[in-house]
């Protein structure tokens, strides 16, 4: 029986896997040390941060969709869940059309935590953006990663991409710069250009 020949060669297969793998760990690295020193002062870890994020993007997500979007094991998820809720970030409750899963939701004080870190970011502290900057430099724009979004759409489905387009696009929508910062908008100009973007309903 002839052996079939894969549509690709063996080799460049495993230089492209140990490439893809070697360069990631070195980039996770540096941004694994930037997360937590921009976390430090909060007194939160990478996980719980995560947690924070994905549930302002969703105003409210299952802690299903936060395993999945956060990457991370259902277990983990609820656990840290847990001890948000404990410090007073997150609020649990399920919904009358879903007694099965369990929602969270930002407290009021969790969506000061998640605004004040935002506003407390300082790009040259982070290296992965210092090493962008020759880049910026010549071409006017960071990285788009247009093959690693492809990459990664095609493991984690249209969904999750869906989902970090959407939560990039919430930042540029709920945040201005005041003097050289990050600053929430007030509820009013949110929900003013909420208003924009809504259509009429038609009776």
């Amino acid at each position: 029986m002839n052996r079939v020949e894969p549509p690709y060669d063996l080799k460049e297969a495993l230089v492209f896997t140990q490439k893809m793998a070697q360069l990631s760990k070195a980039l996770w690295k540096s941004l694994e040390k930037d997360w937590q020193q921009w976390l430090k002062p909060y007194d939160l870890n990478i996980n719980e941060h995560h947690i924070l994020w994905i549930a302002y993007q969703l105003d409210g997500a299952s802690i299903s969709e936060i395993a999945k979007f956060g990457v991370m094991h259902v277990s983990t998820a609820f656990n840290f869940s847990k001890k948000l809720e404990e410090r007073g970030y997150l609020k649990f409750s399920k919904r009358l059309n879903d007694k099965r899963n369990t929602y969270i939701q930002l407290t009021e004080e969790g969506e000061n935590i998640f605004s004040s870190l935002l506003e407390e970011f300082d790009p040259t502290r982070n290296a992965v953006f210092k090493g962008s900057q020759p880049l910026y430099q010549l071409f006017g724009k960071f990285p788009e990663n247009a093959e690693m979004t492809c990459i990664i759409r095609n493991i984690y489905g249209d969904d999750f991409m869906e989902y970090f387009e959407k939560s990039l696009m919430n930042i540029e929508n709920d945040f201005d710069i005041e003097d050289g910062k990050l600053k929430k908008k007030a509820d009013g100009d949110l929900l003013d250009e909420t208003a924009e973007h809504l259509e009429p309903v038609n009776s």
